[in-house]
């Protein structure tokens, strides 16, 4: 799969921010591949790219629409198709991360082969996986693990591999989810996976490897989630993790999209995930806690980060506001 750039991001009719976090993290990422953005009547997500028409991309040279929201469920709406037809009209590919297969819809696909253009479904898997086995292999592995869904999991792996990067050390991002692919241009989507193959997968992306090289694996959804505990357990077989980081948002009052369930606390979720890690790697351990302070001022997010730090014995960072070197330091005592 190869998808060129530079793209327009689709934002469709985001209801927030957070609806968008497929578009803000390839525009956080990938910036130099984002020409800019799309957005139709009330969505309420804002990547701060120039917003543009289907005619004003091509002219910018966009060679790809890329499908930047994360629904619940992820479908394509019958609102959208007036968009994606006319990027097809105008010969550009299309790049989707939702559950819904653009290849499923039998207009684009009759206006794509009209028009010789390319559609990427890239959170569907096709290929043959094997069933997980649990067997020891060498080489070290990293997790992120979090108290709900999307609180920061991904951009934490990969402020972690870009760090082991920089002090000279072997580490592969490994993605297993949407935004992950478009970023690292490979992966396994692992939330589409048949339940039985999710560890297999993961065992799958990342394999055995050199005894000093780090994988560092993107985490989903949550244990402590009624919704999607399933996906992540499968990433805690498969991964035979190392280490773990744990991910939160703290100003979360319940789990996304389940008013009814209150976000666990941070005990709560470490001793669960190790108990389900230990499965498949005894040794594996929690070096450091992840927060997105983002919501917070300065002083509230140094306050946080400070306390927490000292109730665990651990580090506690945010990878945005202050990078991720006291987890790394502590990933490179094992």
């Amino acid at each position: 799969m190869k998808i060129d750039h530079p793209y327009l991001m689709f934002l469709g009719d985001a209801p927030d921010q957070l609806a968008a976090k497929t578009a803000i993290g390839i525009a956080d990422w990938r910036p130099q591949w984002c020409k800019g953005q799309l957005r139709l009547t009330g969505c309420q997500a804002d990547l701060g790219l120039p917003d543009m028409t289907i005619a004003e991309a091509k002219a910018a040279g966009v060679r790809t629409l890329v499908l930047g929201v994360a629904n619940r469920g992820g479908i394509i709406g019958p609102a959208w198709m007036e968009t994606l037809l006319a990027a097809l009209d105008a010969g550009m590919d299309i790049a989707n991360g939702l559950h819904t297969r653009l290849t499923t819809i039998p207009e684009l696909v009759e206006r794509a082969r009209e028009k010789g253009c390319s559609m990427f479904d890239v959170r569907h898997f096709d290929g043959t996986l094997p069933v997980g086995n649990g067997e020891k292999r060498p080489g070290k592995r990293a997790l992120a693990v979090g108290t709900d869904c999307s609180v920061g999991k991904m951009y934490t792996t990969l402020a972690i591999e870009a760090e082991l990067k920089k002090r000279g050390q072997k580490a592969t991002f490994r993605a297993t989810g949407q935004t992950g692919i478009f970023i690292a241009g490979e992966g396994i989507s692992v939330d589409a996976v048949i339940s039985d193959f999710i560890s297999g997968a993961v065992e799958t992306i990342a394999p055995a490897n050199e005894p000093d090289h780090w994988d560092v694996i993107e985490g989903q959804g949550s244990l402590s989630h009624a919704s999607f505990a399933g996906v992540s357990m499968g990433l805690l077989h498969g991964a035979q993790a190392d280490a773990l980081v744990i991910c939160h948002e703290p100003t979360r009052t319940h789990m996304r999209g389940l008013p009814g369930y209150k976000v666990p606390d941070l005990k709560t979720t470490m001793e669960l995930n190790l108990t389900h890690a230990r499965l498949t790697n005894p040794d594996c351990k929690v070096v450091g806690i992840a927060i997105n302070t983002k919501a917070l001022d300065e002083a509230a997010a140094t306050r946080l980060l400070a306390d927490v730090a000292a109730e665990f014995g651990l580090p506690c960072v945010d990878p945005v506001r202050t990078g991720v070197a006291p987890i790394v330091d502590k990933l490179l005592e094992i």
